[in-house]
Formats: structure tokens, C-alpha cells, sequence
């Protein structure tokens, strides 16, 4: 049987911005391990997830007097380790082999999380200037598959195509926009800056 926190949320919060080592520690075990798991999923590295995990926590201990116990405290989680995920590929200039593996990852541009605050416009954005790279015909095939989640027979039957049609605009779409986000690292941080999020 699982033990009861002593305290609520609000109240570690509070406790927590007097400095209290007990809030700290239950603050962590609620939310560590989700936060955990999202960074793990982006930086695919246990090594690295680990350490931006304590520095996430890091940040908390040191701003634990600035913390507003009337706001998502789940949310402000998540905006530090997805800042803390941005300066790590900025900081390690988006090294190749890691930038090529998140490219490989997520060029089918499926968002597992929702946006956070205004970073859903800005991602959307990103997507559309990639997909606008594309032949009309080309972008709404790809659209209609990967972002609609429509299967490539519904997709067949709707446009009146084969298939083997659909899967060749699909598979040149996605090389298109592998090349694009491989030529715009930039983007990428910006992308990255949209993902993190439970």
C-alpha cells in the first residue's frame, strides 16, 4: 500500500521555498521520473537524461524562493528541461551524428506531446515552411498520411492513384524533408523547443 504524502502540492511548494529538504525530495519523486522519461526520449542517451534530470532540480533548489504555488508547477518543470534539452544540442553545436538520429527520429513530423504555452504556433510554423518545400501534389499526399493519419488505401481510393504511388511521394517527401532540416539546424533547436512536454 502506497504511503500518503504528508503534504499537498501547494503546500510542498510553500515549504519548499523556505527551504525545506522533505518538499524538495517529494517534489522529486512525483515528477523526476516523468521528467526523466521525456528528456530520455529526446537525448536517447540514460547518461545524459540523468544529468539535465539534476539539473532540472538544480534550478528548482535555486529559484525555490521565486516559485508561484498558484501556477502548473508540472508545467514549469518542463519548460526548464525543455531549455536545458535546447542548450545541450546548441552547446554541443548540434553534433552530426545526434542531430542525424533526432532528423531520422522525427522527419515524419508525429508530435507524441502537445505544444506548450505558445510554442504550438511556432512549430507549426516550422512544419509548414518544410512542407511548403514540397510539390503541391507531393505535400498533400504527405499531409493527408502522416499528419491526417489516413491510410495509404483511403489515400489511393481518394485521389484515385495506386499505392505504390502513394508510397513513392511519401518516401521522396521524407528524404525532401530530411534534406531540409539536415540544411536548417537552427530550425531544429526551435523544433526541440516544441516537443517537450508530458
Amino acid at each position: 500500500m502506497a504511503v500518503k504524502p504528508l503534504y499537498n502540492e501547494q503546500e510542498l511548494l510553500s515549504r519548499l521555498a523556505e527551504g525545506d529538504q522533505y518538499a524538495f525530495e517529494q517534489l522529486y519523486l512525483s515528477y523526476g521520473p516523468k521528467i526523466y522519461r521525456k528528456i530520455l526520449q529526446l537525448v536517447k542517451q540514460t547518461a545524459i537524461a540523468e544529468e539535465l534530470l539534476q539539473d532540472v532540480f538544480v534550478k528548482i533548489w535555486e529559484k525555490r524562493k521565486a516559485l508561484d504555488n498558484r501556477k502548473s508547477f508540472k508545467s514549469y518543470l518542463y519548460t526548464i528541461a525543455k531549455n536545458l534539452v535546447v542548450d545541450l544540442f546548441r552547446k554541443a553545436a548540434l553534433d552530426r551524428q545526434m542531430l542525424e538520429k533526432f532528423i531520422i527520429d522525427n522527419t515524419e513530423l508525429h508530435y507524441p506531446f502537445e505544444p506548450v504555452e505558445d510554442h504550438g504556433a511556432q512549430s507549426n510554423t516550422i512544419i509548414q515552411k518544410a512542407l511548403e518545400t514540397l510539390s503541391p501534389r507531393r505535400k498533400h499526399i504527405y499531409t493527408l498520411i502522416k499528419l491526417e493519419g489516413k491510410s495509404y488505401e483511403e489515400v489511393a481510393e481518394l485521389l484515385g492513384i495506386s499505392t505504390s504511388t502513394i508510397n513513392d511521394h511519401v518516401v521522396k517527401a521524407t528524404k525532401s524533408l530530411k534534406a531540409y532540416f539536415d540544411e536548417n539546424d537552427m530550425i531544429l533547436i526551435a523544433l526541440l523547443a516544441s516537443i517537450l512536454i508530458s
